[in-house]
């Protein structure tokens, strides 16, 4: 596994610096992932932008959680779920849907429902999805637009998932108790 600097303020190149300030604002501390995306100036600004314009897209608070989770549950992302079910708690998501979404389950409401299974298809069929499949999610009462925004969360969540992977980033202790693992490395 490569080392990868948890920057601080002081370590961090001074292009990040400023970033990592917006950091600390945001959220009261660095989070791992950030200390460790501000090695590239450039990557922890594109990720902090495209989570900004993300926030901004024509989805809900809960069908944005259920598109990063599912994201973050498919690449298996030992920081991202924690760190994601932490804010679905905060957003007052409710807690079957984040459970069904850490489980990989389906979620009983069925709009929701076909959001996860259409954002599953995006990322295992690397954005290479049926017109059956855009019709079934446009069905279920999604826009063309909404497609738009789940590829924009994919492409949000892969750059944190493959950092996370490369990185072995550290789950922040506030996330820890959300700790998580593949249901297949779980069971072994």
């Amino acid at each position: 596994m490569t080392d990868f600097t948890l920057h601080t303020q002081d370590s961090a190149p001074q292009d990040s610096k400023p970033l990592l300030d917006g950091s600390l604002k945001a959220f009261g501390m660095i989070p791992n992932l950030h200390a460790v995306m501000a090695e590239s100036p450039q990557h922890l600004e594109a990720y902090q932008k495209l989570h900004e314009l993300f926030q901004q897209t024509s989805l809900t608070p809960v069908e944005q959680t259920v598109v990063w989770m599912t994201i973050n549950v498919e690449h298996a992302c030992h920081y991202c779920v924690p760190a994601h079910t932490a804010i679905a708690h905060m957003q007052k998501v409710d807690g079957d849907i984040i459970e069904a979404l850490r489980n990989a389950a389906p979620i009983g409401d069925a709009k929701l429902e076909a959001l996860r299974q259409f954002t599953l298809k995006v990322v295992r069929q690397r954005g290479v999805v049926s017109d059956a499949d855009v019709e079934a999610f446009l069905a279920a009462g999604y826009t063309r637009r909404h497609v738009l925004d789940v590829i924009l969360g994919v492409a949000q969540k892969v750059m944190s998932n493959y950092v996370n992977h490369l990185a072995d980033t550290p789950v922040d202790a506030p996330f820890q108790k959300f700790d998580w693992k593949p249901a297949a490395t779980a069971a072994a």
